[in-house]
């Protein structure tokens, strides 16, 4: 059985990611579900939505009427029985393989029969997270990029149980989102972190070894490789403990050594300097300009 037409998008974890998410599915007309364990988190997510649009409207890349149509299509719960009629459900949580198979364990029995699974992980099998589920062909990979409204990339991953019609409605309600789809077969952090985060790790390497500081690094992969963002830089957005996460998955699934973690990355995520978030990563964040750590 699968869906003629997707019309409600259910959305679990009310992050960064998810409230991304939640944001350009009610810009693009769909009503949307937002689930979170946490009323405090849903609250500050529609906060977050609101300033967001806002600011799209004030540089007129919405319409004001856009918005104002958009957030009363946001509703938010506790209640993972909230996600009941909705056509596709997105899981947005923390990137971590338990808690993800957890939610799918959970939410996969209170759902109608036709409706889709997504995950938005950023590197860990979608084969294995859709054998948690009664539904396997109607399970895939939806990695949006962050920050989900600014950037234009969506990766599709497939799992081997994906069925056609979950992959081509997926990738039309990718187009609906004003968004370009890649597609990624199901290896080990698919295809942007595949080849973006073993560059970080490096960076950070070339930092632990002392051949450079924080700033020459992130000065010399800007102007030299004409990135908009050093990788130290980059690494604080992303977060350390994600980008930790994601090179133990490429080590752990790909068994070369080429992708182990660096020493210094793990140190920094014992120490909570995770970067961005934490106020303190490779850059401390505490002032009005990020004055590099190291």
């Amino acid at each position: 059985m699968t869906i003629q037409e997707i019309k409600t998008v259910g959305i679990i974890g009310a992050g960064q990611m998810g409230s991304g998410i939640a944001h350009v599915c009610a810009l693009a007309g769909y009503d949307v579900h937002m689930v979170d364990i946490s009323q405090e988190q849903l609250t500050s997510a529609l906060s977050i939505i609101k300033k967001n649009m806002q600011r799209q409207a004030s540089k007129g890349k919405i319409a004001k009427s856009e918005m104002e149509a958009a957030l009363p299509r946001i509703r938010n719960s506790v209640e993972m029985e909230s996600l009941a009629q909705c056509d596709v459900v997105i899981e947005a949580a923390t990137e971590n393989e338990e808690i993800k198979k957890d939610i799918f364990r959970k939410v996969c029995p209170l759902l109608k029969p036709e409706a889709i699974l997504c995950s938005n992980t950023s590197s860990i099998s979608i084969t294995r997270l859709a054998a948690v589920t009664k539904r396997p062909g109607q399970f895939m990979g939806m990695h949006f990029m962050n920050p989900v409204p600014v950037m234009q990339l969506v990766e599709l991953i497939r799992g081997i149980a994906t069925e056609e019609p979950t992959y081509q409605l997926i990738k039309d309600m990718t187009a609906k989102l004003g968004k370009t789809s890649a597609s990624s077969e199901d290896f080990p952090a698919f295809i942007v972190n595949r080849i973006l985060l073993p560059m970080i790790n490096e960076a950070v390497y070339t930092l632990y070894e002392g051949v450079g500081t924080v700033d020459s690094i992130d000065t010399a992969m800007r102007l030299g490789a004409n990135h908009p963002m050093g990788p130290l830089e980059l690494a604080d957005f992303i977060g350390l403990d994600t980008c930790l996460a994601i090179m133990h998955v490429l080590y752990d699934g790909l068994a070369d050594t080429k992708y182990r973690p660096c020493p210094l990355l793990v140190k920094y995520v014992e120490a909570g300097w995770v970067g961005k978030k934490a106020g303190r990563g490779f850059y401390d964040y505490g002032g009005e300009v990020p004055v590099p750590t190291r």
